[in-house]
């Protein structure tokens, strides 16, 4: 992954990490499989929220065609 996207990316988690709930129309509840995605240009990112333990844990980060797979 390029370093500038990788930066993006960063960014994006880092936010997220500090309100994983908050209205944002690049994340989507998954169907079929616990966790949500987070569109970050080309890529998605899943990942999983633990209340209990105030964690953000990313599970994946792949392009659109692969991270579902």
């Amino acid at each position: 992954m390029p370093r500038n996207t990788a930066r993006l990316v960063m960014e994006k988690i880092e936010t997220l990490a500090a309100d994983p709930y908050a209205p944002n129309n690049n994340v989507r509840k998954l169907t079929n499989h616990p966790g949500y995605r987070l569109r970050v240009g080309g890529l998605r990112v899943v990942y999983l929220v633990h209340d209990q333990a105030l964690v953000v844990a990313v599970v994946r980060i792949a392009s659109r065609g692969e991270v579902y797979q």
